[in-house]
C-alpha cells in the first residue's frame, strides 16, 4: 500500500481531506504545509498498517521535512481512482512518541 501512496504522491494524484486540511492549518506545534506532507510521503516510511480501516485500508507514515521536522501522515490508496487520500497529518511530541515511530 505504502508504494501505492508513494507513487499517487509522485504523480500528484493527492486528496486532502477537509479534515487533514484543518489538521494541517492548526497544528499545535505550527502549521503543516502541503510540500512538507509531500516532502514527508516521499521521504518517509510506514510505521503501521491499518488494514481493517473502513472504507479503505490505511497505514501511518512517518516522514521528515528539509528541515528534518517529523510528520506523520495517515494516508490511504483507493485503488478505483488510483489517487492517495490524506486523512490526517500532525507533527508528532516527543513526549509521546520513541523516535516518532512508537507510542510511550
Amino acid at each position: 500500500m505504502f508504494e501505492n501512496i508513494r507513487n499517487c504522491f509522485k504523480r500528484e494524484a493527492v486528496l486532502f481531506t477537509r479534515h487533514a486540511a484543518g489538521e494541517m492549518e492548526h497544528e499545535e506545534l505550527g502549521e503543516i504545509s502541503t510540500d512538507e506532507v509531500y516532502e514527508s510521503i516521499l521521504n518517509g516510511e510506514c510505521i503501521r498498517e491499518y488494514s481493517g480501516d473502513k472504507p479503505l485500508p490505511s497505514c501511518l507514515i512517518l516522514g521528515f521535512t528539509r528541515n528534518r521536522r517529523p510528520i506523520h501522515v495517515v494516508c490511504a490508496h483507493d485503488e478505483v481512482s488510483d489517487r492517495a487520500i490524506v486523512i490526517t497529518v500532525y507533527e508528532p511530541s516527543a513526549t509521546l512518541w520513541t523516535n516518532y515511530r512508537e507510542r510511550k
